[in-house]
């Protein structure tokens, strides 16, 4: 994933600092989503500095140019599986162990973009969080 955003990053003409792309492996590597301070707290375990400016920025960087996704009900953040396309995020949270799964919304054809057309309202963007149970936690909880 982080060969895939440097040839992004590339492509786009922007730059995947150190620090960023250590964010984007951090975002990576994790099984949950991770708040801006637990992505400082392991960017001074890894001799980072330790400003939470620092971790703002890389994640703002990260998010605006489509490599990772701000999870709103968790505040936190995301490694976007599909950062090579632009897509609409379908979030998939397990309201128990907190993990996420990524899929995309064809918007082209939902309800959402036939309600939009029919009162002049032009779609551009589209994220839904959904919150549930994993299969996991489903088979904990029997």
């Amino acid at each position: 994933m982080i060969q895939s955003a440097r040839d992004i990053c590339s492509s786009r003409g922007l730059r995947l600092t150190p620090v960023r792309a250590k964010v984007l492996e951090l975002l990576t590597q994790s099984h949950v989503p991770l708040g801006a301070y637990d992505v400082l707290d392991q960017l001074a375990l890894a001799g980072f500095r330790s400003q939470p400016p620092v971790a703002y920025r890389a994640l703002d960087f990260l998010v605006v140019n489509g490599l990772a996704h701000r999870i709103e009900k968790l505040n936190a953040f995301v490694a976007c599986t599909h950062a090579d396309s632009g897509h609409s995020p379908v979030f998939m949270i397990c309201g128990h162990c907190q993990r996420v799964a990524e899929t995309t919304a064809q918007t082209k054809r939902s309800v959402f973009d036939q309600t939009a057309r029919e009162i002049g309202f032009d779609i551009r963007n589209t994220v839904i969080e959904l919150e549930g149970l994993c299969s996991e936690c489903q088979q904990d909880k029997a």
